[in-house]
């Protein structure tokens, strides 16, 4: 589980100081007459087909996944990431939902009962094979944000533990549109639903329930039912005391309202929860439910594949992208049921296979070691990195940077780039230096209410200190303009993100991908030749955690 930002930055972890930058000398050509776009095609073609069965972890997908990815490493001549191993064990828990009862909604108004999967999703962490709801009182707590920097405490005067608290996703202010709250527009980690289930555990909570709304989330309930809805896994925290929560989820917007109507309560709350000052209150609504769970305590893995530097070999720079996807679910329109994430993310793993293919295929050898991690159950919470965070093969105070790729451009050549979360690292200045050399240019984030810094592999290295990026394909298609490229991305979001339908098909167009592909492998160049190490910038959450 992601831990929040703020006990993070408390905690700081102590970092070797840096001198200013020093440019390096590089061939800019060296290295990009290995990239091919068929080659890019065919690793995303390969691990994204139903025989590989979504790669969800604990499978037979995962099993023919890392196999193609140990396999593809040897063939390129890269050493193993791990001592003499190419893969890193990653400890999990599989809980799988036996039986899950309708919501019971209790009130002085009477009862009704709201059907799982439908109206709610709901699951836990928690390793008992039963969990329930008994008549328990809920709490609406706004946001369920306690925020000292921001002034912001949801939970003042609140009494919730052992009870349900309902909360908001997002951040106070985002529906009101007020720029002056938080980081306006800009979700913070607060904004976050695992920050939201975190904090209600921190206040004692037995349970807490995210309203959905699909602009506050950037995703339809839908996503929600098809990434929650079944089979979940987890670490293996058994060494742990961390208190969790009996059971947590998510209940869609209209039954949030029943709720609150069934307490007598306005339901204008969900609108004023936005402004400063509001207070929670018990909504007069007890809840009842029972999840009955089947426990698989397993390993799942980290594939890792290295290049040593030739005169900086304890300085890592680390290229990362998940390869797992969700598996076999819940059939789709067309009865389809591999969730085959083609674009999410066999695009990005295959990626940094080619970014690796390129960097052994160049004349004079990186000086700084590069190293390539293929992580697993990032779907599931971005577990495989945060156990790699957790427990770093390569020492975090030496690790220059990273660079993550989740999702590659299939819409063709762009004029721009975008990045999740700007002005957090020097890594931002880096990418536009390379960017300028071939005319292009970094668009300001697409999206920067959905909170994407949060939601990729990336963070788990931004929490230990390390300066880290995910870069995305643009929108400024060539030919075509913006409105098409937005048009093409809200499409994916709408039609086929966390669907069967992500699978390749003949409409992509890689010109763009490979082009971006090009770009990772410039930017980690650049920083193999380099002496000097990447900052964070003022204003970062993050500098504090490198000294």
């Amino acid at each position: 589980m992601i831990k929040p930002i703020q006990h993070l930055l408390v905690a700081g972890v102590a970092l070797t100081a840096f001198s200013c930058h020093q440019k390096a000398v590089v061939d800019e050509q060296d290295g990009l007459s290995a990239f091919n776009k068929d080659s890019l095609a065919s690793h995303i073609i390969t691990i994204s087909a139903d025989d590989y069965k979504g790669r969800r972890p604990f499978t037979e997908g995962e099993t023919k996944t890392i196999a193609y990815l140990q396999g593809t490493y040897k063939r390129f001549g890269l050493e193993p990431g791990n001592g003499s191993s190419y893969l890193q064990d990653v400890p999990m828990v599989e809980i799988t939902p036996k039986s899950v009862s309708p919501l019971k909604v209790t009130s002085a108004k009477g009862s009704f009962e709201l059907k799982n999967i439908q109206d709610f999703v709901m699951w836990t962490e928690r390793t008992d094979t039963v969990q329930s709801f008994n008549n328990d009182d809920v709490v609406f707590a706004g946001f369920g944000v306690v925020a000292p920097e921001y002034k912001w405490d949801d939970y003042a005067g609140l009494d919730v533990k052992g009870k349900i608290v309902m909360v908001l996703v997002n951040d106070p202010g985002f529906e009101t549109g007020d720029t002056t709250m938080f980081k306006g527009k800009t979700m913070t980690y607060y904004g976050r639903w695992t920050y939201k289930f975190e904090e209600a555990a921190r206040q004692g909570a037995k349970g807490c329930i995210i309203v959905h709304n699909t602009a506050a989330a950037s995703y339809p309930f839908q996503v929600v039912q098809t990434s929650n809805g079944g089979v979940k896994l987890h670490l293996d925290k058994r060494a742990s005391h961390d208190y969790q929560l009996a059971l947590q989820g998510w209940i869609t917007h209209d039954n949030a309202v029943k709720i609150l109507q069934a307490g007598g309560k306005d339901t204008s709350v969900l609108h004023t929860a936005n402004n400063r000052g509001f207070k929670g209150f018990n909504t007069g609504v007890k809840l009842s439910e029972t999840l009955t769970t089947k426990v698989v305590f397993n390993k799942s893995h980290n594939v890792i594949a290295k290049i040593t530097g030739t005169k900086r070999p304890d300085e890592y720079i680390i290229y990362s992208a998940h390869w797992d996807h969700l598996g076999v679910g819940k059939p789709d329109a067309k009865g389809d049921t591999i969730y085959n994430g083609a674009l999410d993310n066999a695009s990005g793993t295959a990626s940094i296979l080619e970014v690796a293919r390129a960097f052994k295929a160049m004349k004079t050898p990186p000086e700084r070691t590069v190293v390539f991690l293929s992580v697993t159950a990032e779907e599931q919470g971005l577990l495989g990195s945060e156990y790699y965070a957790e427990n770093p093969i390569y020492p975090v105070d030496k690790t220059v940077g990273n660079i993550n790729v989740d999702c590659i451009n299939n819409i063709g050549k762009t004029k721009d780039v975008n990045i999740a979360g700007s002005g957090e690292s020097e890594l931002e200045d880096y990418l536009k230096a390379e960017l300028a050399k071939t005319g292009r240019y970094l668009a300001p984030e697409t999206h920067p209410e959905a909170g994407h810094y949060f939601r990729s592999d990336h963070f788990s290295f931004a929490k230990v200190g390390v300066p880290s990026i995910t870069i995305g394909g643009g929108i400024d298609v060539i030919g075509k303009g913006k409105e098409y490229g937005k048009k093409m991305d809200d499409l994916y979001t709408a039609t086929r993100y966390h669907q069967p339908a992500d699978q390749y098909d003949s409409t992509w167009n890689l010109d763009g991908g490979l082009e971006d592909t090009e770009l990772f492998f410039q930017l980690g160049k650049r920083l193999a030749f380099e002496s000097t190490f990447p900052q964070w910038k003022e204003g970062s959450e993050f500098k504090k955690l490198r000294k």
